[in-house]
């Protein structure tokens, strides 16, 4: 006779499987639900009470680390921690500016998540939308790229092959500073072939390296490195605040062949003017045509940071006419929810608020700048553009009265849909 496998044990087994796997799902779903639905950072505006609803699927209790953040319920009684529903909003006032923490609690028991809040005045500022010409100096002497070049005795060579790497920033030759590229060459040819120290930066980290540099055929001594100093464009104008101070593009200016935001080490806005627009379709964004005006009397202000959230800097008087309107307030990440908004720009020439739709607003993208998903709905700005167009980048978003965020991107295959980044990220730099 044989002996069957008793039907008990792999009952149990199966059971431990599945239930194995029920938690290991449970615990894939939380942490999605974690970076989708609850912020890491909350502003605050000073004794202003604030509506929130997380829609916690499960038993959660939040806590305050100070008695300066209250919390509320449904009883509106103040306390330093409550029980969350899961199909309910609830309210937070805070009475003291500063930095702050509130913390989430699963089933009233395990922390699981910590929030930094920031108690601020009411800030405001002009969402402009105007067009505006950029131009930067790089920190440094930018490497794109490394290659050959024929040397005196007719040879291909390449010294520059597994020692720089693009990306890098060339600072300094044998101690002494460089500013442009014409300072670079002027100290490879004093080298006369001899080695030479270089400080470079790299990921933000300085290093030194010794090179020796090539006579190339036409007599001068060369690294075998694509170099660049500068670089510039067009984009629009975010906003500019009561001191004075812009934010513009929504997003970091980027080189075009290394595609890493440029590491700037001073830049001007100029003035520019918009020739034409090339209309957008699938596959096929379109652009702003338009010229750069050059020259002293055509600056409308410094700009002092190029970062991955935006470029921002000082406004010249010129420039605080030429944006006109109104201040508003400035909304924040709560203020924010899907449905209808506008978007203000000038591609037609002059500025104009245009109806787009807030499809979706993430918590903690990847991408700051990509935080907000949205649909140009206008008909008028569809018919001129096709949607969002390369140059856009920087029109400021306008919903229930505040300023709230700016286009950053435009999806490739849809060009009437993209990306947006929220104003208080930009503020934030």
């Amino acid at each position: 006779m044989t002996k069957e496998t008793p039907v008990r044990p792999r009952y149990k087994k199966t059971m431990a499987v599945l239930f194995l796997a029920s938690l290991v799902v449970c615990a894939v779903y939380i942490l999605y639900y974690l970076e989708t639905k609850i912020p890491r950072h909350l502003s605050l505006v000073i004794e202003q009470e604030e509506e929130l609803d997380f829609g916690l699927p499960f038993y959660t209790t939040l806590f305050s680390e100070s008695k300066a953040v209250m919390l509320g319920n449904e009883s509106d009684i103040a306390a330093d921690e409550i029980r969350l529903k899961t199909d309910g909003p609830f309210c937070v006032c805070a009475n003291k500016l500063g930095n702050y923490r509130l913390g989430l609690k699963l089933f009233g028991k395990l922390t699981f998540r910590e929030i930094q809040v920031d108690v601020v005045e009411t800030q405001y500022a002009v969402p402009c939308g105007v067009p505006v010409g950029l131009y930067l100096k790089s920190d440094g002497i930018m490497v794109i790229g490394t290659g050959q070049i024929t040397d005196a005795d007719g040879d291909q060579v390449e010294p520059a092959y597994g020692t720089l790497e693009s990306g890098d920033y060339i600072q300094a030759i044998n101690g002494s500073p460089l500013r442009d590229k014409e300072a670079l060459i002027t100290m490879l040819n004093r080298s006369e072939g001899r080695e030479v120290l270089l400080k470079i930066r790299r990921d933000g980290e300085e290093m030194e390296i010794h090179m020796t540099p090539v006579e190339a055929q036409d007599g001068n001594y060369k690294l075998g490195a694509w170099v660049r100093d500068d670089t510039q464009g067009i984009g629009t104008l975010t906003y500019i605040k009561e001191d004075g101070s812009f934010g513009a593009l929504g997003h970091g200016i980027s080189d075009s062949d290394t595609g890493q935001v440029f590491e700037s080490g001073e830049g001007m806005l100029y003035e520019t003017e918009i020739l034409g627009v090339e209309k957008g379709s699938a596959g096929h964004p379109g652009v702003m045509a338009g010229v750069i005006y050059y020259g002293p009397g055509t600056i409308l202000g410094k700009i002092m940071e190029n970062t991955e959230n935006g470029v921002f800097g000082t406004a010249d008087e010129k420039l605080r006419e030429l944006a006109g309107g109104e201040a508003v307030e400035v909304g924040y990440r709560q203020d924010v929810h899907k449905g209808s908004a506008t978007l203000r720009s000038s591609v037609s020439g002059e500025i104009r608020d245009y109806e787009i739709e807030i499809q979706r607003v993430e918590q903690n993208p990847p991408q700051k700048n990509k935080c907000l998903v949205l649909h140009i709905t206008d008909p008028e700005l569809l018919e001129l553009t096709g949607g969002i167009i390369q140059g856009m980048s920087g029109s400021p978003i306008i919903q229930d009265g505040k300023l709230i965020g700016a286009v950053t991107h435009v999806f490739v295959q849809d060009a009437s849909r993209g990306y947006g980044i929220l104003i208080e990220d930009m503020l934030s730099h």
